[in-house]
């Protein structure tokens, strides 16, 4: 999985009046949990973007002033509701031998039978979430939609891999091929030719 590395500064006052100056500063207050005691630091605001605004599922290593490191997954986000500014962050910390829970974005391959047949590729979700130890965690879930015809179904259960388990019902439809309105005309039209 693709990494970001973010650099932080630890904070030894976590009051409102201390977060609302950090904020004023151009700085987001951020925690990170999983470890023997949540760890409170800021990040320059600007360098999380890469890490919020992308359809990519990121591991952070955490540098902090301090000289301590982190390997975190993003867990949480709050946003002002009206600026949509980053308000705070949750990180959750990595551990080699210890499984997580992340969401990792969905990739359709493939040229679906149904679609060249006149269908409509429909995709339910663009993201999923994947429990795995951190070595084994995908870039993203990948869907073939190349044997699809019209009417079928790509599900979860076909989804599964040995190194990482999807976190939804084997039985959830990632992405399905659906009859058009043109398909359907054709399909008529063709049924009418043959009657006569």
């Amino acid at each position: 999985m693709k990494s970001i590395t973010l650099k932080g500064i630890e904070r030894e006052s976590v009051g409102k009046v201390a977060t609302n100056a950090l904020r004023n500063a151009g700085r987001v207050p951020c925690v990170i949990y999983g470890g023997e005691n949540p760890v409170h630091f800021s990040v320059d605001a600007k360098d999380l973007n890469p890490l919020v605004y992308t359809a990519d599922a990121l591991i952070v290593d955490l540098e902090l002033t301090s000289g301590k490191t982190f390997k975190a997954a993003l867990q949480d986000l709050q946003f002002h509701p009206v600026t949509e500014n980053i308000l705070h962050v949750d990180f959750v910390q990595l551990f080699d031998n210890k499984p997580v829970t992340m969401v990792v974005p969905v990739k359709i391959t493939g040229h679906s039978e149904g679609v060249r047949a006149g269908g409509v590729l429909a995709v339910n979700t663009r993201k999923l979430q994947v429990r795995a130890l951190p070595a084994n965690l995908p870039d993203a879930i990948e869907v073939d939609v190349t044997p699809l015809k019209i009417g079928e179904k790509a599900f979860v259960r076909t989804l599964q891999k040995e190194n990482y388990k999807i976190l939804a019902p084997d039985n959830f439809i990632v992405a399905y091929v659906r009859t058009s309105r043109n398909a359907a005309k054709n399909a008529a039209a063709a049924t009418a030719t043959a009657a006569e």
